[in-house]
């Protein structure tokens, strides 16, 4: 995984950035650089159970019954990520660490070990944002984006539709301070 002054880090989306796929969204960014950047969006909830989804693959999901699938992306809606806080498993091969406080699994064999005996706070999310050479880069040059730290807190102890206003926040940037203008679509 790569690391940048973007990644691993969190994106904010400007009121500006009128793709409904983004709107207020706070997008865990993976790896950034020349080619692609890669990240999840970490504050989107489907109506899908995790136990439900993994039981349809063969893999026992161990935590709450009732946590939900978190929406990734509008890419491969059908791949699967697991973001955990287990970073001991980040010397297993197929996951990797994020922060000091974030790791992802990526390999079926990962995401199995991970979900049948979990150990801290765990989200499957499914699909992934991306973009291509330069296109992010071009977002935050039009103020499409703002870029804040990742921390376990915000990611998993902070409600959804709560998660883009405190990770502003978190920035000192007050949300009703913010406007829309013409720009970023």
């Amino acid at each position: 995984m790569s690391r940048s002054g973007i990644a691993p880090g969190l994106l904010l989306a400007m009121p500006q950035l009128l793709d409904p796929n983004f709107a207020r969204s706070v997008v865990l960014m993976i790896e950034h650089g020349e080619d692609h950047s890669f990240g999840l969006v970490v504050n989107r909830t489907t109506e899908f159970r995790a136990s439900d989804v993994l039981e349809s693959m063969g893999i026992h999901w161990g935590a709450d019954a009732g946590e939900v699938v978190w929406s990734g992306g509008p890419v491969m809606p059908n791949s699967g990520w697991l973001l955990h806080d287990d970073l001991a498993r980040a010397e297993n091969e197929g996951t990797y660490p994020l922060t000091g406080e974030l790791a992802l699994s990526t390999s079926p064999e990962e995401l199995r070990a991970v979900v049948e005996a979990p150990t801290g706070s765990l989200r499957f999310l499914m699909g992934y944002a991306g973009w291509g050479a330069g296109q992010l880069e071009g977002e935050l040059a039009q103020g499409a984006w703002l870029v804040a730290d990742a921390t376990r807190r915000l990611v998993f102890e902070t409600e959804p539709e709560r998660m883009w206003q405190a990770a502003l926040e978190s920035i000192g940037v007050d949300p009703s301070s913010l406007f829309t203008a013409s720009g970023v679509h």
